[in-house]
């Protein structure tokens, strides 16, 4: 079965990075996504049924791993257009407040990718679990534990620094929607 699987796959293989490739409108990219989109398949090869089309089983996959970095570079250009925009009004908050803002920015920038789209969509964003695990694609169990792990991190981070708390760094994050 598996290496019925696989021939399938191996056959499908230039289909797959020609649909990569239209919607990533970049050959390097869209060999990437192909390549994402093979390893998914192969991680969750018993989930495919041997009597349905493996194309339209893999080309669901490609396109839906795009669309979540498509999401994900929106929810990256938006923190930035905001982060920006507070910096340009940094002038209100005092300047000790200021210099730990700039502090936990930089701390969320150095999350890794799927703890800081889930950070920014429900601390920054003010999104609910729910509307961030289906924009992220994922369980709401899953949003709960990489946000739980976010926090952590940052909170870790910036122990030393200032005196942060927990609070204080919802509280810190909360105001880039300002």
């Amino acid at each position: 079965m598996e290496s019925e699987f696989r021939r399938e796959l191996a056959a499908l293989l230039p289909r797959l990075m020609r649909f990569a490739v239209a919607l990533t409108r970049s050959r390097d990219e869209g060999e990437d996504l192909a390549q994402a989109a093979c390893e998914r398949a192969l991680a969750r090869a018993g989930q495919w049924q041997p009597d349905t089309r493996l194309d339209s089983w893999m080309f669901r996959i490609t396109q839906t791993i795009w669309l979540n970095r498509l999401r994900a570079r929106a929810v990256g250009e938006r923190y930035r257009a905001e982060l920006a925009r507070g910096e340009a009004a940094a002038s209100a908050p005092q300047a000790e407040e200021r210099l730990m803002l700039t502090k936990v920015a930089e701390k969320v920038l150095e999350l890794p990718d799927e703890q800081r789209i889930v950070l920014m969509l429900v601390t920054v964003e003010g999104l609910t679990y729910r509307e961030a695990a289906e924009i992220a694609g994922i369980p709401i169990g899953t949003v709960m534990s990489r946000l739980a792990r976010a926090r952590l991190a940052l909170m870790s981070a910036l122990g030393e620094t200032n005196g942060a708390e927990p609070g204080n760094v919802v509280r810190m994050a909360g105001k880039w929607q300002s």
